[in-house]
């Protein structure tokens, strides 16, 4: 089978690469249509093939300014039309991010999937961008979500077809397992360490997060991840032993951080499934996230209600104290990490899907 998996603007390329290479080891051919990655390296292609100049041939500017998402603005509609000519028995597509053009520019020839990531836009970045997700979603011939949660906003909220949509889980990150250690990015005082990672945004409660650190004096708190957000407040509010990286960290770095970390949290206030997330279970980190999204569905880990520093404080307190129940939560991880999270068997749910439509 040929498949074609698509992310114009390489939103999530471990993402794209793991299922890719899983695929492919499934026995499909595999061609990844992306365009290159701003913020550094990304992880060989096993077993497939990547054309990473699929889309944003010419990219002017700083990553993430507004001179770059005009270029690619410019450029999408033409690339977009140009994938149509590519032959697949199946297009996948990770993230069509200009809703309002790629209702209208999908490929005709093959079936089409999309996978909601973010089920609907988090932040409206446009009037109608909400309404435009959902015609596009109407477009394609299936939507993957990652948990039951997505699944029902899909059907309840965006009024989609429950036929269409499959739940398949997001994958264990366990490729960076294997990549050599690095140093960390911040000095190491050997003491009990919790770790924030990922972009920072609002929505994921960092600001809860450091309310429910105050107190919690035996320990440090490392918040780590490129800001998409104002951080002066964050930074101004955080107690001594907080300390903060604010930039994009490397698969390696990011790699030391998770081995390195006695907890790991993810106090969102609202999500579907999360990389982070997948990536703590990769290493075996255990964690405390919000009962918000798909998080739920997800037993390795210690479940807090949402937007509530006193719970909060409660669960990394008792589990920094804890070393048996960090132990057990390791060895949950792991486990699913291996077994319903694994890529083979995420790969072989793909491509039952992809043989239905076929």
């Amino acid at each position: 089978m040929r498949v074609l998996q698509v992310d114009p603007s390489a939103y999530t390329p471990p993402y794209d690469r793991a299922l890719c290479a899983a695929l492919a080891r499934a026995g499909a051919e595999v061609t990844l249509a992306t365009s290159r990655f701003d913020y550094g390296e990304v992880a060989p292609a096993v077993g497939f093939t990547v054309d990473d100049r699929a889309f944003y041939r010419w990219l002017p500017g700083a990553p993430g300014g507004r001179v770059r998402l005009a270029a690619k603005l410019a450029q999408h509609g033409p690339d977009m039309l140009r994938l149509r000519r590519r032959a697949a028995d199946v297009v996948h597509f990770q993230w069509l991010a200009v809703q309002h053009l790629d209702a209208h520019l999908l490929p005709r020839a093959a079936p089409t999937v999309l996978t909601a990531h973010d089920v609907l836009p988090r932040e409206e970045r446009t009037r109608g961008q909400r309404a435009a997700q959902r015609r596009l979603y109407e477009r394609v011939d299936a939507i993957v979500v990652h948990s039951r949660h997505g699944e029902r906003r899909l059907v309840e909220e965006a009024g989609i077809d429950a036929a269409k949509v499959e739940v398949i889980p997001h994958g264990a990150f366990v490729h960076l397992t294997e990549i050599p250690p690095a140093p960390l990015p911040l000095p190491d005082a050997g003491r009990r360490l919790v770790l924030f990672f990922g972009l920072l945004r609002p929505y994921k409660g960092v600001d809860v997060l450091l309310d429910a650190w105050r107190g919690i004096d035996d320990a440090e708190l490392w918040i780590v991840g490129r800001p998409r957000m104002d951080t002066a407040p964050l930074r101004a509010a955080a107690p001594p032993n907080v300390r903060f990286v604010e930039r994009f960290v490397s698969d390696a770095e990011a790699a030391a951080l998770f081995r390195r970390a006695d907890v790991a949290v993810l106090p969102y206030r609202e999500i579907d499934q999360s990389g982070v997330l997948f990536s703590a279970l990769a290493f075996g980190t255990p964690l405390v996230v919000s009962a918000v999204g798909g998080f739920p569905e997800v037993e390795a880990a210690v479940h807090v209600p949402p937007g509530d520093p006193t719970a909060l404080r409660e669960a990394l307190e008792a589990l920094l104290r804890d070393d048996a129940r960090r132990a057990k939560l390791r060895a949950a991880a792991e486990r699913a990490a291996a077994s319903e999270y694994s890529w083979d068997a995420i790969a072989a749910r793909h491509l039952a899907l992809y043989a239905r439509l076929r």
